[in-house]
């Protein structure tokens, strides 16, 4: 699998593709963004013109979209599915509703192709460094070919179960996600309004029953760790826009299985408010912001 076409070359799908490229493998990609596109070349990256143009002579189509209306854009209104040859292991990692996703799988199976669903974790800095967490869905067989490709961009690749499952696995995944990031902030908040330093107290709850990966990894407070958006005015990284995105496909997962997931929609809520405030296009940590001055 020595070429590979990548669809989406946003945050999340330019650190992918230019790990692939590191890898010594050669990478065709298209994205709506003309500027993106101008970075893509700039970076080794054979820019095409359209999507279809991308999955021709290639190995591997890797999508890295939005949401599901870019999917299903990509996909359908496009034709992709319907002149793609069969031949080609199409590896699907946006974040979308399980349902679509399983619609798209079986119609690709109606068409004898390929595709799993491999939604990621690890936000950009995990892209960056080739961390990712993949959630895959799908058979067995096609998983076990998509391996040596996703063991490229990612750390961890996770076999949820058949075609959806992956996207099931990420929803659960970020629904708590938002729940431990919305909790640790606002207890940071409380520990700073009686007097504590954030970095402190962190580093206590970090070492104590308290301790989790916003804690550790992406702590929400200004100032307690390098090199994480809250210490650069909360740009980059996983937008609240998106997060609520996901929040939403998690309700309705919710709705779907009849499943109660009261923090959920409290997590769905206070995000929904970050959002109409018109900070939907910085970090999700930026829920901080509801508990500062």
């Amino acid at each position: 699998m020595e070429k590979i076409g990548f669809i989406g070359l946003g945050n999340m799908g330019m650190p992918m593709a230019q790990n692939l490229i590191s890898n010594g493998i050669k990478v065709k990609g298209f994205d709506v963004s003309e500027e993106v596109l101008k970075q893509a070349s700039e970076n080794n990256i054979m820019v095409c013109s359209d999507a279809l143009q991308v999955s021709k002579e290639i190995d591997v189509l890797i999508t890295m979209l939005p949401n599901g209306e870019a999917v299903s854009n990509v996909f359908n209104s496009e034709s992709l599915l319907e002149n793609i040859d069969p031949s080609i292991l199409i590896i699907e990692c946006s974040t979308i509703s399980p349902k679509t996703s399983k619609e798209l799988s079986l119609k690709a199976s109606s068409l004898n192709l390929e595709m799993i669903d491999a939604p990621v974790s690890g936000g950009v800095k995990g892209a960056e460094e080739a961390s990712l967490t993949f959630m895959v869905g799908g058979s067995v067989e096609n998983v076990e070919k998509a391996k040596p490709i996703l063991s490229k961009m990612g750390k961890n690749i996770f076999h949820a179960g058949d075609s959806g499952s992956g996207q099931v696995a990420k929803l659960c995944n970020n629904m708590l996600l938002a729940i431990h990031m919305c909790g640790t902030a606002e207890t940071i908040a409380m520990g700073v309004n009686n007097g504590l330093d954030p970095a402190i107290l962190s580093e206590i709850m970090k070492n104590s029953s308290g301790g989790n990966w916003s804690l550790e990894k992406y702590n929400p407070f200004p100032g307690v760790m390098k090199e994480v958006p809250s210490s650069n005015d909360y740009s980059g990284g996983f937008l609240n826009s998106l997060m609520l995105k996901d929040l939403n496909l998690a309700e309705e997962l919710a709705t779907q299985s009849e499943s109660d997931t009261p923090m959920g929609k409290l997590a769905k809520a206070l995000y929904e408010e970050l959002n109409n405030q018109g900070l939907e296009s910085l970090d999700f940590s930026s829920i901080q912001k509801n508990y500062l001055d």
